[in-house]
């Protein structure tokens, strides 16, 4: 099936022809790997700079931590953290900004304050989201995930292959979507790595990606720093980025256009390292 390379993300567009890397701004006290680093807006402008400067083609702009256990924020916290983190990141450097959030409130605010993406890890599952989504009029990263953040890790399960259990959560998923308007164009697809999967789970997705791919729209994946890294390597979260490097390549063999991530520029140049010889192996 044909994937849809360019997407238009407002008033800016993105090339999805070769994989291009989205560097993660949490904004929340309580993320996994960075939570608190980046509270100051100032200090978020700036880390933002510097991925955009190392190569990042999309920043993903968090207010509510997603991690296993985490608890909620109510909407007004969640717009406080990230409405005016978005409004200086398109003004002063001119980023292309995905929000990553599940509430319709910051999706319709965000959109207006310019961002060019909406990040569900819920798949616009709450209440009022696909009708949000629809009304911003840009594309939508939906994701596979069973239960809730505080839930999802507790004892995850499938009634058969992970892979085929995601892929078709995900054409339902889109199914739905596009029957309520969002039209498949604007759709970005995520398997979850890390969500309500256990290293096993997570392993055998990376490995089937490709039925996740034929799907026909443009694949993201998130697997910085995350546990499937440490348990399988026994590594702490400061020493995953080589474990990381390692995955974001084998995404990309296997078709990811977007890898989210917090560390750009070594992830930048092993993309385009795994990319170039994808390329060369395609002209013979």
């Amino acid at each position: 099936m044909q994937t849809t390379t360019l997407l238009e993300c407002g008033s800016r567009r993105l090339d999805l022809s070769f994989p291009r890397v989205m560097g993660i701004l949490n904004v929340t006290p309580d993320s996994f790997s960075d939570g608190g680093y980046h509270l100051d807006i100032g200090e978020a402008v700036r880390h933002a700079e510097q991925m955009l400067t190392q190569g990042a083609a999309v920043i993903d702009v968090g207010g509510e931590s997603t991690r296993p256990g985490a608890e909620p924020v109510s909407v007004q916290q969640e717009l406080d953290r990230v409405i005016p983190v978005i409004e200086r990141l398109i003004q002063e450097l001119d980023a292309l900004v995905s929000v990553d959030t599940s509430t319709p409130e910051v999706m319709q605010e965000a959109a207006c304050a310019g961002a060019g993406m909406i990040n569900d890890v819920r798949g616009l599952r709450r209440e009022g989201a696909l009708q949000a989504a629809i009304a911003a009029k840009v594309p939508v990263c939906l994701m596979h995930m069973l239960g809730e953040p505080g839930d999802m890790q507790d004892a995850p399960h499938y009634d058969g292959a992970v892979e085929e259990q995601v892929a078709a959560f995900l054409e339902r998923r889109m199914a739905e979507c596009e029957a309520a308007g969002l039209g498949r164009d604007r759709v970005i697809l995520d398997p979850g790595f890390g969500f309500a999967k256990t290293v096993e789970h997570n392993l055998r997705l990376l490995d089937r990606l490709a039925d996740i791919e034929r799907l026909g729209r443009p694949l993201l994946v998130g697997m910085s720093r995350k546990s499937m890294i440490g348990k399988t390597l026994g590594r702490s979260v400061e020493e995953r980025l080589p474990g990381g490097l390692a995955l974001a390549v084998m995404a990309v063999e296997r078709g990811a256009r977007l890898v989210r991530v917090h560390d750009v520029q070594a992830h930048v140049d092993a993309v385009g390292m795994a990319w170039a010889v994808l390329e060369e192996g395609s002209r013979k």
